[in-house]
């Protein structure tokens, strides 16, 4: 609490004259609610035992929002609040501390002419989040979304169809079902891919088609052949992704297609030869090991834009279109060493960008006992095919298929795990309505409101002087829940709320188990505890971008 922090630092300063600036975390129930380390700290400074000096700062301290200080181990401050405190904690506003930024938040980035695979559900899904904690701490966010509508998997797939169709009007295009179009060309990607390994006739063809698309948007073309087959099966991409994100409620502000931010991509790093970039082998590069990094190609030796130079051209046009404070960007933990070769090369030039980018990066998704995801391959696991996994789960488990639950079941699968790892998903487990899951949060919420809805009495203030063990310890653990999302903001981490609301339904199940709510005398005040309950669930829920029904 900001009041005691404040309080505390003056008493330092007025007894011992020192500055320091004091820090509260949570303590364990039976220690208190708050504990502080300050004596300790303050000990070395000045030559005193801590718990002498914990001592005379306990003495010199006088706040009404305090109940009781005691010193606990070599010196540290526990402190107990009073009721009336932990009801203004509960019902005070979350802190804005982003208020008046700027932030980019970029995630999913799929790509056109492939599926989506359970990779982009994820970032999806825990961007999401993430761009949600950040509004919510008060910044303006702008999510948008990258992916390459041109390069070689473009050019692969253009010659697995132009093969099939044998180079004529394609016809066939009109005949392909919308339900079937992102899988046809998957697999004309896959099997431009293959060709393109094995058949160097074929590897030739799909160099010359890759150049051609760049030379469609250059021209905006829009009659030849091969233009009319690009344009036609782009947009059956971008269908695609738009009715998967409606699926899963994910919006986006902007789609950054690679054809846009190719070009200026190009003119910045030519820019920059010599200072930033090197010419090696006809190629256009960044040579990282100077930085402890590694040596990567920005122009190749055909003259296009590799990966790295349209994220150059990227970032540019995020700042131009946004003028970010700051641009938080997802992907997977493989582009890891490559985004920091990309921001390196953008520091030598625009320190400022490259300062205010935050790269996440997460690990693969894999189903209990799964394998790598191969999209050259076609063994992926696809982002349908969770969705489908854990709506079956849910209908084996539940007897029945809901799919507010089954969505609900693996976005917290997704989230309840700190990013930066691999998420090994166990449909079973997540749709359970036991234990650490979506569905048993989702019920929780469900089972807070049939509570209310059942009373016919008003809800009342909490009695301070009547408070009993139990009444305390949940209105403690709802206190907390503005502390735990400034956190999770902060980090952008969304595993901080998940393991929060999961500790919180425990809580309230101690409570409700001994505690009567309609029916007692106490019913009025109980019930203005489980209003709260019911309305911090909703809340975290809500962050997760998991739907809080009323009724399950």
């Amino acid at each position: 609490m900001q009041e005691i922090s404040e309080a505390l630092q003056k008493v330092v300063q007025n007894v011992f004259n020192q500055r320091i600036e004091v820090e509260l975390s949570r303590t364990d129930e039976q220690f208190g609610d708050y504990a502080t380390n300050v004596a300790l700290r303050l000990s070395k400074q000045l030559s005193q035992g801590p718990r002498e000096v914990a001592q005379q700062i306990i003495e010199s301290l006088n706040v009404s929002s305090i109940a009781k200080m005691s010193i606990a181990g070599p010196g540290f401050i526990n402190i107990t609040l009073t009721t009336d405190a932990l009801m203004k904690l509960v019902e005070q506003k979350p802190a804005q501390p982003l208020k008046g930024q700027t932030i980019v938040a970029e995630y999913s980035d799929p790509n056109p002419f492939k599926v989506l695979h359970a990779g982009h559900l994820y970032t999806s899904v825990v961007g999401d989040a993430i761009a949600n904690l950040l509004e919510h701490a008060g910044a303006t966010v702008h999510r948008v979304n990258f992916g390459g509508d041109v390069g070689r998997h473009v050019g692969q797939t253009m010659w697995a169809i132009l093969d099939d169709f044998g180079g004529e009007y394609p016809e066939k295009l009109e005949t392909i079902a919308v339900e079937q179009r992102s899988e046809w060309l998957a697999q004309n990607y896959i099997k431009g891919t293959n060709a393109f390994e094995d058949d160097e006739v074929a590897k030739a063809e799909i160099i010359r088609l890759n150049k051609k698309i760049y030379q469609i948007h250059s021209e905006n073309d829009k009659t030849s052949l091969l233009a009319q087959i690009y344009w036609t099966t782009r947009q059956w991409s971008y269908d695609y992704f738009d009715a998967f994100y409606d699926r899963i409620g994910t919006k986006f502000e902007k789609y950054y297609p690679e054809s846009i931010t190719a070009d200026l991509g190009l003119k910045t790093v030519r820019a920059h030869v010599g200072d930033v970039y090197t010419e090696s082998d006809g190629a256009i590069v960044f040579v990282g090991e100077t930085y402890g990094l590694h040596t990567r190609v920005f122009i190749n030796r055909e003259g296009l834009p590799t990966y790295e130079a349209k994220d150059v051209g990227l970032i540019m046009l995020k700042k131009k279109d946004y003028d970010f404070d700051r641009s938080v960007i997802m992907t997977g933990n493989e582009q890891m060493d490559y985004m920091k070769v990309v921001l390196k090369s953008i520091e030598q030039f625009a320190p400022e960008l490259a300062q205010a980018t935050t790269h996440l990066t997460h690990g693969l998704v894999k189903l209990a006992g799964g394998v790598k995801m191969s999209s050259r391959k076609g063994n992926i696991l696809r982002a349908i095919d969770v969705l489908e996994i854990a709506a079956e789960a849910s209908q084996a488990v539940n007897d029945k298929t809901d799919e507010t639950v089954s969505l609900g079941a693996v976005k917290y699968a997704f989230l309840k795990v700190r990013t930066g790892g691999d998420i090994i998903y166990d449909p079973k487990e997540s749709v359970s309505m036991q234990g650490n899951s979506g569905p048993y949060l989702q019920y929780a919420h469900a089972r807070a409101c049939s509570i209310l809805a059942k009373s016919n009495t008003s809800i009342q203030q909490l009695d301070s002087s009547e408070l009993e063990p139990a009444e305390r310890t949940l209105l403690r653990k709802i206190s907390e829940y503005n502390e735990v999302v400034e956190k999770a903001g902060i980090e952008l981490m969304p595993h901080f709320i998940c393991t929060y609301l999961y500790e919180l339904c425990q809580d309230f199940n101690r409570f409700y188990e001994h505690n009567q709510v309609i029916g007692d005398t106490r019913q009025g005040q109980r019930l203005m505890l489980v209003a709260h309950y019911a309305q911090v669930l909703r809340s975290g829920l809500t962050l997760l971008g998991i739907h809080a029904p009323e009724k399950m």
